[in-house]
């Protein structure tokens, strides 16, 4: 889509009485949010270059024109993370569910204080119904466990500190 055609859309939504506005054609999207402040513009790259003349459907909102987007805050871990030099950090290596324990009846792998090898299991990440057993990676004693029971994490979020040996 040419920026010329992306402006005159933009012009077209501020004009109107319309809260929002989402076009999708050939892999390429565009979405479009009146704030109170003006037009917000949030488009997909694609590679693919849409032709001028394709047929877009306009409905209005039922919301009234100064509506305001939600902002989006990223999860935050549940302790912060010290940065020392010294300590292993053994990170989740997929997003999804974190749990301690292979039960909720049972004790959990690690806690803080105990000694580790490099084979030792340390949590369970849960993705899509597979129960993914993480280990340690490292030996040494477990100095931290950033995240809690149940929370959910990202790939490359830092799950516990480690004190190598």
């Amino acid at each position: 889509m040419k920026v010329q055609e992306i402006r005159e859309i933009i012009k077209l939504v501020d004009q109107s009485n319309i809260s929002e506005f989402v076009f999708e054609n050939e892999g390429t999207k565009i979405k479009l949010k009146k704030t109170e402040t003006g037009t917000v513009l949030h488009q997909a790259a694609a590679p693919e270059v849409v032709q001028a003349n394709a047929a877009v459907e306009v409905k209005p909102a039922a919301a009234p024109a100064s509506v305001v987007p939600k902002a989006v805050e990223p999860a935050k871990p549940a302790a912060a993370v010290t940065e020392q030099e010294n300590l292993h950090k053994i990170t989740s290596p997929m997003v999804g569910t974190f749990y301690q324990s292979p039960a909720p009846d049972s004790p959990a792998y690690v806690k803080t204080g105990d000694k580790v090898t490099g084979d030792s299991i340390v949590c369970i990440v849960e993705a899509m119904k597979l129960f993914n057993e993480i280990e340690a990676e490292v030996s040494g004693e477990i100095v931290e466990v950033l995240v809690k029971e149940g929370q959910l994490v990202e790939y490359g979020q830092p799950l516990f500190l480690v004190k190598p040996e």
